[in-house]
């Protein structure tokens, strides 16, 4: 049966990553899930602006929900910062009937209204629900992959509002990875944020961060990052090219995308799955690739 979704790509998606979205959009296809273009979706709103202005906020993920609600579909996103406003305003718009009033004002002057009645869903999330299918599926095992999987804030938190509804989030994520013969590396600073937040603010400080998570995957034995959101991707293979421990040891590893991953094990092509622009090399573990 075929699952079906409005898909969110925010911004930072289809301007710099676009290896994340074609690596799901081609696992989508082999698991039988229908991504439909969102059309007329706009900015999230980012979980910034939330802090500025609460109204826009709330107005602005508002009207992409209830765009979606106007179709009759649910929206599937595979980014952490979207997925985060998206989820939260959905979350105050579903308790708070002043602020639902509010939201359904502005929305009235352009023919919508949030009713509450489509889900906000990551796209890891939808992944997990089709587990037993993905591990049918596994015609390449990646035996030999050590993964440090680095979550991100905006999945898990806060969480009660989080998509999973409990504290297991990353363990799932984990399990998903592992269905592919790899190893989900336990890692002190896993939960830790990875800095990409403070890029703007302070440069020094946000590679200061990335440092010690780099430091702390690398004595958990990881032969690589995964991650499911841009913004903490801009962090592992971006930032991380060049970066170097106080002793000038290189703290580089590769760095690869959930659906990378998966779509690899499940023996769909690398060159769809993007992997040519990864930024940090992958030759350290391309035999294990099979790329």
């Amino acid at each position: 049966m075929t699952e079906q979704y409005e898909v969110f790509l925010g911004c930072a998606i289809p301007n710099r990553f676009n290896n994340y979205e074609s690596s799901m959009r081609a696992v989508a296809e082999a698991l039988d899930i229908e991504l439909l273009d969102f059309e007329g979706a706009s900015c999230c709103g980012t979980v910034v602006l939330k802090s500025i202005d609460e109204t826009s906020w709330l107005a602005m993920s508002g009207r992409n929900i209830a765009l979606a609600e106007s179709r009759g579909h649910d929206i599937v996103t595979p980014c952490n910062g979207c997925y985060g406003s998206l989820r939260d305003v959905d979350h105050v718009l579903h308790e708070n009937e002043e602020h639902r009033e509010t939201v359904n004002q502005v929305l009235k002057t352009i023919g919508l209204e949030y009713k509450g009645e489509t889900r906000i869903r990551h796209f890891v999330e939808v992944l997990y629900d089709l587990r037993d299918k993905i591990r049918e599926k596994i015609v390449r095992p990646l035996e030999g992959l050590r993964i440090a999987f680095h979550p991100g804030c905006h999945l898990i938190r806060p969480s009660t509002v989080a998509g999973f509804d409990d504290p297991e989030l990353p363990h799932k994520v984990d399990e998903l990875l592992e269905l592919t013969g790899a190893v989900s590396v336990p890692w002190t600073l896993k939960l830790r944020c990875c800095g990409s937040p403070l890029l703007i603010a302070s440069e020094d400080v946000a590679n200061r961060i990335l440092q010690e998570k780099m430091i702390s995957a690398r004595e958990a034995g990881a032969n690589c990052v995964v991650t499911n959101c841009p913004a903490c991707h801009t962090q592992f293979d971006v930032q991380a090219l060049g970066l170097t421990d106080e002793d000038g040891n290189s703290l580089e590893l590769p760095a690869l995308f959930v659906t990378q991953v998966l779509g690899l094990a499940m023996g769909l092509d690398p060159e769809t799955l993007g992997l040519e622009m990864n930024r940090v090399p992958l030759d350290p573990i391309a035999e294990i690739l099979g790329i």
